[in-house]
């Protein structure tokens, strides 16, 4: 049978419907109808794809009246887990059932009172914070029926395997379980034999569905004109939602301080930030408040906003899977999107690694010209105080000309 979201309950179909959810994704409708006959699968699938409403939306159906956790979702970070949270209480509001995210980084006692009352049902949580709260002994997860592992290859790599495994052990083996995980080593392929019933059916979305609707560009740039090219990007296309990544958090902070010395509202997120100004900074990106996030890969890990226009990798990564992961940021759920690569002479190895990008469109920066000088000026708002300053300057002795010229050069250089 044909999945469609008609197959569900009214009010869960209300809910999608309420969230601008139109047709069904192909993971969605490969997914939830196994989901809903309780069959354990692994999906193998990107962010992007409706993977979250994929497991989501079954979780919420089944789940009546509950007391206690039922369902368990673990994630990599804490901005995932609350995007995920959000987005299974959208499905669920029209049905009495707590969920929410539970992460590090913030007082644990609301999350303890949550737990002691009986109020989360549905917990979304990282692997770490999972953990204490079990050896507090204020999370009890022998009444948890479905258990889901969201971007199982993530949380691999950010060494929460151990975790994983602790955490299924307190569940019962009569669980279901999901696997989301845009790839399958060795490891996860270990954590499915071992964790999931050998009953499992595996989803997978192809690769046509999968890689997003990205224009990659490169532009071939002179070490020392790295940021001049970022800037002139950025304000080339200043009304898009432009995510620059950076290789380290030193490089995020300082990228940040640089944009803004230019005039760009750039904000950083990365790990050096607490979890308020990363809440804070994550708030005025998604509502648009903040045009341009510079991000480290790490800090980026679960950021799912479905409007972002540009990525824009500043050096190019070492691992091609990181690139891939970086540009999957743009061009989300059958949007257009655009990412472009700035690369020095050095880094054309790098660029010849990443499958397919010897095959997109090249060009070279060639600096800021009069006629982005021009633009920039016309669409400027200058305050009062510095046209009376310009108007001094001018009505001195000093040569128009070379007015210009000092200030341009102290503008450009």
């Amino acid at each position: 049978m044909s999945f469609s979201f008609e197959n569900l309950s009214r009010d869960i179909q209300a809910s999608l419907k309420d969230m601008g959810f139109q047709e069904p994704t192909p993971i969605q409708k490969k997914a939830i109808p196994i989901a809903m006959e309780g069959y354990d699968i692994v999906g193998q699938a990107q962010t992007g794809t409706g993977k979250t409403a994929a497991f989501g939306i079954p979780i919420v159906e089944k789940l009546g009246k509950a007391r206690g956790v039922k369902a368990l979702i673990l994630v990599p970070t804490r901005e995932l887990a609350i995007q995920v949270s959000d987005e299974l209480s959208s499905i669920a509001k029209r049905r009495r059932l707590g969920i929410y995210p539970i992460y590090g980084g913030v007082s644990i006692g609301r999350q303890i009172s949550l737990l002691n009352k009986g109020r989360c049902n549905v917990a979304v949580g990282t692997p770490g914070r999972i953990k204490d709260l079990i050896d507090r002994g204020v999370l009890d997860l022998s009444n948890v029926e479905v258990v889901v592992l969201d971007e199982a290859d993530q949380m691999l790599d950010m060494g929460f395997i151990e975790d994983i495994e602790y955490i299924l052990k307190k569940t019962s083996v009569e669980r279901q379980t999901m696997l989301f995980s845009a790839t399958l080593p060795n490891e996860i392929k270990k954590l499915i034999s071992r964790y999931l019933k050998s009953s499992y059916k595996t989803v997978r979305v192809g690769k046509s569905v999968i890689t997003p609707k990205v224009n990659q560009k490169i532009l071939f740039v002179k070490d020392n004109d790295r940021l001049k090219a970022l800037t002139k990007l950025l304000k080339d296309n200043k009304d898009e939602t432009t995510i620059v990544f950076v290789k380290t958090r030193r490089d995020a902070a300082d990228l940040e301080r640089r944009l803004q010395e230019k005039g760009i509202d750039a904000k950083a997120i990365h790990g050096n930030l607490t979890q308020r100004q990363r809440e804070n900074v994550m708030n005025a990106f998604r509502k648009g408040r903040v045009k341009v996030l510079v991000a480290t890969d790490v800090a980026a890990r679960g950021i799912d906003v479905k409007d972002v226009g540009i990525v824009i990798n500043y050096e190019l990564p070492e691992n091609p899977e990181i690139y891939v992961h970086r540009i999957g940021r743009t061009g989300r759920a059958g949007r257009e999107g655009t990412a472009i690569s700035l690369v020095t002479d050095n880094e054309k190895n790098r660029m010849y690694r990443i499958k397919g990008l010897n095959r997109v469109k090249k060009e070279k920066f060639k600096g800021v010209t009069t006629e982005d000088i021009k633009k920039e000026i016309a669409s400027a708002r200058v305050k009062p105080t510095y046209v009376k300053m310009a108007k001094d300057i001018l009505n001195s002795s000093e040569e128009p000309v070379e007015v210009v010229a000092y200030l341009l050069e102290k503008l450009l250089s």
